[in-house]
């Protein structure tokens, strides 16, 4: 084999023979390296210097790689003698990285190395990007990275099939769990709510409200201000009460908030006074202000008391419909409402 003539130092290992260009050394064997007579690289493989991550003529070989096996040496003369054999190195810069080698002996007690990926292959792949121009093209590397990218193609196809199912189910399980008009919770939500609240042992209210005078803004100003109006208390519910409680419409002017670890009587009473008057405030669409109001029903489950769901709801409904028939704009509990069946005493307001 002769020097190629754009290498440093040749002539003193030159020898007869056909001429190999640097660049068809490179292509064929791009993971090689040129040690000269004094142990330093005369050249180096494209690949192996992208792996090392610097250029490597003119270094110590023992500055590059160390051998590991069959028997770890830093003199030349001992690595000429392991010719033909199998041989293990690392890189020194990358020394996770494990190479295999063959070693040829050069006239002048030169020396040529011609190394390649062993398990290391994929890693090395992944970690500097390499393609298949960075393997010889008889490689066996050439094979294995494209069974690898056929996999990591396959795996990744696998894994946005998997994920775009997986946001279609979810999207699914949230639009059957919603209410489209408001985006609060649907009847469905709240009844799964309701249940697993019931068969806890958290206290909770349940509060029915229904807007005062919404039928007026239907026939006056038709169901595009109704809309609006919804979607504006469903906006007014939100800000009023906490993440942790459940807000649903489960009618067409008609919603049911449970408020969990919540059911101080006095407490309740202020806070759907606040909601009415919050809701009775003008709202604007469009340039029209419109008005409404709203009643209110409430139910308490305690340690104590804990009926079931449906009859929470209907404690609830006979509670928001007692505010009605009061007077509207108002709220009512339950139990109060139940003793004025039997005798005086009012604590509606």
């Amino acid at each position: 084999m002769k020097m190629p003539p754009d290498m440093p130092g040749q002539g003193a290992m030159q020898e007869p023979g056909p001429a190999l260009s640097g660049a068809a050394l490179d292509r064929l064997m791009p993971m090689h390296l040129w040690i000269g007579a004094s142990g330093e690289v005369i050249r180096a493989g494209p690949t192996l210097q992208r792996l090392a991550g610097a250029p490597l003529a003119l270094r110590a070989w023992t500055e590059i790689v160390t051998l590991r096996r069959p028997r770890a040496t830093r003199r030349l003369e001992e690595l000429l003698q392991m010719q033909g054999g199998a041989l293990k190195f690392t890189l020194n810069s990358r020394p996770e990285i494990a190479l295999k080698g063959l070693v040829v002996t050069l006239p002048g007690g030169a020396a040529f190395v011609n190394l390649s990926l062993g398990i290391s292959l994929v890693d090395a792949v992944g970690r500097f990007d390499l393609t298949s121009s960075d393997f010889a093209p008889t490689d066996l590397a050439i094979e294995l990275l494209y069974l690898n990218e056929a996999k990591t193609a396959v795996v990744g196809e696998l894994r946005r099939l998997a994920l775009r199912l997986n946001g279609a189910r979810l999207t699914a399980e949230v639009e059957a769990a919603t209410d489209m008009l408001t985006g609060l919770a649907n009847r469905r939500a709240l009844d799964d709510a309701l249940g697993r609240l019931s068969a806890s042992s958290l206290p909770f209210a349940l509060m029915q409200l229904d807007l005062d005078l919404f039928k007026a803004v239907n026939d006056n100003h038709g169901h595009g201000m109704g809309d609006a109006v919804l979607r504006m208390v469903a906006a007014v519910l939100r800000s009023h009460f906490r993440s942790r409680d459940v807000i649903a419409r489960v009618g067409g002017d008609e919603f049911v908030v449970l408020m969990v670890d919540f059911v101080d009587r006095d407490h309740l009473l202020s806070h759907a006074s606040r909601l009415i008057e919050r809701i009775e405030q003008p709202m604007e669409f469009q340039g029209v202000d419109c008005r409404i109001s709203a009643s209110i029903g409430i139910a308490v489950a305690t340690l104590a008391r804990r009926p079931s769901c449906d009859v929470l709801l209907q404690e609830a409904d006979i509670a928001l419909y007692e505010s009605k028939r009061r007077g509207r704009g108002r709220a009512t509990f339950y139990d109060d409402w139940q003793r004025r069946r039997h005798g005086p005493g009012d604590t509606a307001f």
